[in-house]
């Protein structure tokens, strides 16, 4: 399970994203699109049109990290917010969406369960 620090900043891009992008694309979909400095420290999320993929996107300081998730059953449950663009949620947030739990209901999705 991957896990981040409380307080850490987290940003969801709302509309997918092409997951073909790699370092420098992701970096400029959350410079541009976004409109955050990558350098910041925030970890950037980004689904693909299927909302089966994700990738985020982190500079620790000393490089960048792209780290992905394919699930082989089932769809990430993407939130929706206010802004069309970004998504600010708190660590919590991102580690159950990333298990497999609604943010909307609160529970797992059945095909996440064991």
């Amino acid at each position: 399970m991957l896990a981040f620090p409380v307080g850490f900043k987290i940003y969801l891009a709302v509309e997918p994203v092409d997951m073909r992008k790699q370092f420098n694309g992701l970096w400029a979909m959350a410079a541009e699109k976004l409109r955050e400095d990558p350098r910041s420290g925030a970890v950037f999320v980004f689904c693909n049109k299927d909302r089966d993929r994700v990738k985020m996107l982190y500079w620790d300081g000393t490089g960048v990290w792209v780290m992905a998730k394919r699930l082989e059953k089932g769809r990430f449950s993407w939130p929706i917010g206010s802004d069309a663009v970004k998504l600010s949620v708190a660590p919590e947030a991102l580690t159950m969406l990333l298990a497999g739990i609604d943010l909307k209901d609160g529970c797992k999705k059945a095909w996440y369960e064991r």
